[in-house]
């Protein structure tokens, strides 16, 4: 498998309502045809919004979040990665979970830098690792927002020849440059894809205005208006292997 068809799932959770986003969701992906998509790829906290409620809304295995996800994976025979609230060994963490096609759990991303200006390092524990998934021979390195503004995770995975970046977040209008800008040097750097599915509309404190996008290993950008949709795209892993083929740079890093 070089190619994979990918769907962002760009949206405005109800806040601190998982089950009305959850009907929200297949609402909008009842309007797209998901039999030829190999991934969906959800926002941060997926049916929450970014909430601080971390005790209030933390999850383990029988948890909604988890049953939904696993649920729809098998259904569609999708796999899926979406954002939850994880309960694990007393610890609470802000988390991304692949969910293959059977709706089984791959891995478990837990997030590494948590966003100490909203006090999110007060309601979560901080993961302790990189993450890497894969799908087929197409291999994935894992974030979540905040994440994206630390380099050195994702010269870890460049390093570690990841073909697609991901993060997925919750990621404040006032700040989209940021984001956008980001991004783009993140799929640069280390001639990957790279893939951020962030959310719309209003949260208590923030809005939100999406640009979920796909970079290509060059730069290139293909971006969400400010819109509840599924933006849907083909990604080719040959390019990937041609960009690091012409452009060697990975092969001259000398800190990491």
């Amino acid at each position: 498998m070089s190619k994979l068809k990918i769907g962002l799932v760009q949206y405005s959770p109800v806040w601190e309502e998982p089950q009305l986003t959850i009907q929200k969701i297949d609402k909008l992906l009842d309007s797209y045809n998901l039999e030829d998509i190999d991934l969906l790829v959800f926002p941060e906290m997926s049916l929450t919004g970014f909430t601080s409620e971390s005790q209030k809304f933390a999850e383990e295995l029988d948890g909604v979040s988890f049953r939904y996800f696993m649920e729809l994976s098998r259904s569609t025979k999708t796999e899926i990665f979406a954002g939850l609230i994880e309960h694990y060994d007393k610890e609470i963490f802000n988390s991304l979970i692949h969910f293959d096609s059977k709706g089984l759990i791959r891995v478990r991303y837990r997030k590494v830098h948590s966003f100490s200006l909203a006090g999110e390092n007060k309601n979560f524990s901080s993961g302790d690792a990189p993450v890497t998934t894969r799908i087929g021979k197409i291999t994935f390195g894992l974030s979540i927002c905040y994440d994206l503004r630390f380099p050195e995770l994702y010269r870890y995975y460049g390093k570690n020849k990841a073909d697609v970046l991901i993060n997925i977040a919750n990621w404040p209008v006032d700040r989209i440059e940021h984001w956008d800008k980001l991004l783009q040097a993140r799929a640069i750097e280390n001639l990957s894809y790279m893939i951020g599915v962030n959310r719309v509309g209003n949260d208590p404190a923030l809005t939100y205005t999406g640009h979920s996008s796909v970079i290509d290993p060059m730069g290139n950008v293909i971006s969400c208006p400010d819109k509840e949709e599924v933006l849907i795209i083909e990604i080719d892993l040959d390019k990937v292997k041609e960009t690091r083929t012409k452009l060697p740079f990975l092969n001259d890093i000398k800190l990491i």
